[in-house]
């Protein structure tokens, strides 16, 4: 999944001012007066340059502070400390003045050298040696801050975000441009990685170009969709709405989004499996005489509608006459938001809902906990959510976790919080009355320090009141392990000890307290995620596991495994499908899983060309439902483009884009060497080991939001849309360019076997079918990306394009006004340009374009 080498963790520095400048103690407002004064620039100097000694793959990085022209003479001095996130991992800090050592995870540490003083108006520059690469700027994490003994920690002014009022989205003003291609695009001589820059964005679009949609618009393309002749169908009349097996509350949703009011127009649905025999399949009839719909369940009907809508909005609400029929190839259409990292709460949930809903995805994955938040009130165990939920600055954990991943100082952003379980209840109805799946996710052992801390808090509580016996029930860990770890995000303390009785117990109470918010919703819990991936070495030296090693042969390693089968025994006995993440759920012997192939879900995260089909292949022999979350697909945390103002981790791809995810082919995953670069190896094709055995086909996909980058529901909304309407197309249908598998086969890039042609003819259907839909994602309040244009100059001329057709273009030369593009046009020197939203209130980053030469 996740999250693997290529990460920044700027955390947790300490800053000590001289005795010379002030006394040891001082006042809040000196303090406060230092935060909102300090100057704090972070910047990428290069991704690959010669290392120092003993550190393999570095990047240079530099932080730079710039001291107050004035200090306030009783400036605090005592236990002053500049606290700061950086998510790789930092084997060396040089500077004159300071000294480093790593907290945890992604805080730092720098203090001051004996000796070492700051002066009014000084600039200090360190620089860290990462592991890895920083591609973009958003690795920059903000809310560095001050603390000082007895005064109230304070952000520095200087490294707050701010949101941008034309984009809507964050910015990080401290985090200097990332212009110096050479030496900041890519890691190495085999990265054939160039910047998607305005030019090459032209060029690239130019050989995709979509004429704007005129026919029917429905996304996902059904299996069958005519136009008729004759009258439109008037929405406007109204409906007059009959029902036979089924009730108006199981498709009120879809009827809402249908938006007519009560009137005469006939709107019949009937729910008849013989004449509609897949699963969610619908029959759609729209005459100017009534609409009819036949559907084979409530999926089914709710689908309906939502077709009808889509056509509906885009045909004015007067439509042609209309006949579909369609049903789903891959029973699972997920949709993954990480709720750990950064929390996003159950408004941006709900509004997400209704968006899957549109689109026709049925499985929502809430990914309720990790190392950096536990999201989910569990009544039984209070601390997990009071404890938690919150980051702020306290070195003891005890009220609250530390500051990871620019968090800041005082526990109020809006990256912390959790759902109550009246929030969670809502989630579950609103879903299920959309038909859609709700697979609550709690990851472990590893990804699980929240969990870890909130529950040495509670054994803290009822050691102190004398409950010793009470206090051991919930602890996750043998104090007594002294096994020394680092987990890829950097922690030595976030793995839950698989070999106690406690551990076993806590995610009993977990599970319960889920299925009890399930069955309070009216809609029972069938599957539960526990993740089980990325397990650092832990229980070496655990007293606790060493008779459970011993029993594995020594071999602390099938720790993990063992857990996984333990754990997906007891949710079988509870009638609940265990869903985790391929790599952990790979390791386990298939023999001790259930004998019901269908209570184990796995999704397959592997990188495309180094995993992800040797994963899927084998979890698919193993009769298992395989989910493809592929990250060249499906992980929409990474950016859209290899560019350094494109957002998101890279660790997997420098770009996934709508386009990418479009041409996916899910049936023939070697076939998608083809289309998708190896940037590290072009032209190595992807072995096909094991080969896929005859019968087998993956259940569907899922698309990944991680939200380590991502701190606002802007940010959200643009991460998801439209990607999110690429992978909801390829989920309800195979790709029509797919070359049918053979055992063994490999491809290359380009190669021809994958009809070139069908699928840029399809992505051109397809782009004027998403253009479509913008005013649909409006109403329901998506704040989708709007794309920066292409453009060149040449000859004197601007000429620009989109990705998308019919959408807005502005330029401007110089400190011009902003012009609407409507063809090529004549311009003295560089300009600058944008997208604008179809509603026009939202505008895509700024591209500058300079005279060829």
């Amino acid at each position: 999944m996740m999250r693997a080498a290529g990460w920044i963790t700027m955390t947790m520095m300490a800053l000590a001012a001289p005795q010379a400048l002030a006394a040891e103690t001082g006042s809040q407002a000196s303090l406060d007066g230092l935060a909102d004064t300090l100057g704090y620039q972070y910047a990428m100097v290069d991704n690959g340059p010669e290392c120092p000694a003993g550190i393999d793959g570095c990047f240079l990085s530099t932080i730079t502070l710039t001291m107050p022209e004035t200090l306030p003479a009783d400036v605090p001095t005592k236990g002053l400390s500049l606290y700061f996130s950086f998510v790789n991992r930092l084997p060396l800090v040089e500077s004159d003045i300071f000294t480093h050592r790593l907290i945890n995870g992604d805080l730092q540490q720098l203090t001051l050298k004996p000796g070492a003083t700051l002066r009014p108006g000084a600039k200090h520059e360190i620089k860290l040696w990462g592991v890895g690469s920083n591609f973009s700027k958003a690795f920059g994490m903000p809310n560095a801050y001050l603390v000082a003994d007895g005064l109230e920690p304070r952000t520095i002014a200087a490294t707050r975000p701010v949101i941008d009022p034309e984009t809507g989205l964050e910015t990080l003003p401290f985090v200097a441009p990332m212009t110096d291609e050479a030496k900041l695009a890519t890691k190495s001589e085999a990265d054939k990685t160039r910047w998607l820059t305005a030019e090459r964005a032209f060029d690239l679009q130019a050989g995709r170009l979509a004429p704007e949609a005129t026919g029917i618009v429905i996304l996902p393309k059904p299996a069958k969709a005519v136009q008729g002749k004759g009258q439109p169908v008037d929405l406007g009349r109204g409906v007059a709405l009959a029902l036979t097996g089924i009730d108006r509350g199981t498709v009120a949703p879809a009827l809402a989004a249908l938006g007519a009011p009560e009137g005469a127009l006939p709107l019949t649905i009937r729910i008849d499996p013989a004449a509609t025999a897949k699963p969610e399949s619908y029959i759609l009839d729209a005459k100017a005489s009534g609409i009819a719909i036949t559907a084979h369940d409530a999926a089914g009907a709710s689908h309906a509608l939502r077709s009808l809508a889509q056509q509906a909005a885009f045909e004015k609400g007067k439509l042609t006459p209309l006949h579909v029929e369609d049903a789903p190839e891959y029973g699972f259409r997920g949709l993954h938001i990480d709720l750990g990292r950064n929390f996003h709460g159950r408004d941006e949930i709900l509004k997400l809902v209704e968006a899957m809903a549109a689109y026709k995805l049925n499985k929502l994955h809430l990914h309720l906990a990790e190392d950096e938040g536990w999201r989910i009130e569990i009544p039984a165990l209070p601390e997990l959510a009071e404890i938690g939920s919150k980051r702020c600055h306290d070195p003891s954990e005890r009220t609250c976790l530390l500051p990871q991943l620019g968090a800041g100082p005082d526990g109020t952003s809006g990256v912390n919080g959790y759902l109550t379980t009246a929030d969670y209840i809502a989630i579950v109805k609103a879903a299920a009355a959309r038909q859609i799946e709700v697979i609550p996710s709690i990851d472990m052992p590893g990804h699980s320090r929240a969990a870890i801390k909130a529950m040495e808090v509670r054994h803290a509580r009822l050691t102190a009141a004398g409950k010793t016996a009470e206090a051991e029930q919930y602890r996750l860990i043998d104090p007594a392990d002294t096994t020394e770890y680092r987990s890829i995000q950097n922690y030595d303390d976030n793995t839950l000890n698989v070999c106690i009785p406690a551990t076993y117990r806590f995610v009993d109470t977990v599970v319960d307290a889920l299925a009890a918010m399930h069955k309070q919703a009216g809609v029972p819990l069938k599957t539960f995620h526990l993740g089980a991936d990325e397990t650092a070495g832990a229980w070496v030296k655990s007293p606790a596991c060493q008779a459970m090693i011993a029993e594995n042969g020594g071999d602390a390693g099938k720790l993990t495994p063992r857990f996984i089968e333990r754990v997906t025994a007891s949710l079988a006995a509870k009638g609940l499908r265990t869903g985790g993440w391929s790599d952990g759920m790979g390791h386990t012997e298939t023999a001790n899983m259930p004998k019901q192939p269908h209570l184990v879900q796995t999704n397959i995260w592997g990188v495309l060309h180094t995993g992800a089909i040797r994963e899927a292949h084998d979890q698919l022999g193993r009769g298992w439902d395989v989910v493809l979350s592929i990250p060249d697909l499906g992980y929409f945390d990474m950016p859209y483009a290899p560019h350094p103002e494109e957002g998101g981790y890279d660790w997997a791809s420098r770009g996934v884009d709508p386009y990418q995810v479009y041409g996916f082919m899910p049936d023939n995953l070697p076939a998608n060497a083809a289309t998708i670069r190896n940037i590290h190896a072009e032209g190595k094709p992807i072995e096909d080991k094991p080969v896929l055995e005859a019968g087998h086909r993956v259940a569907g996909l899922q698309a990944q939001l991680w939200s380590e980058t991502i701190r606002t529901d802007a940010q959200v909304d643009y991460m998801l849309f439209p990607r999110l309407l690429a992978l909801s197309e390829r989920a309800w249908a195979p790709a029509p360019w797919t070359p049918a598998y053979r055992a063994g086969v490999s491809y290359e890039w380009g190669d021809s076997r994958v009809d070139a042609a069908k699928l840029k003819a399809g992505w051109q259907d397809f782009a004027g079918r998403v253009a479509a839909q913008w005013p649909v994602l409006e109403r329901i309040g998506v704040a989708y990306r709007v794309a920066p244009p292409g453009a060149r100059i040449r000859n004197g001329k601007l000429e620009a394009n989109s990705m998308f057709p019919g959408t807005a273009i502005e330029y401007r030369v110089g400190e011009g006004a902003w012009t609407r593009y409507a063809g090529p046009v004549a311009v003295s020197g560089a300009a600058e340009l944008r997208s604008r939203s179809a509603d026009g209130k939202r505008a895509s980053r700024t591209v500058r374009v300079e005279p060829a030469r």
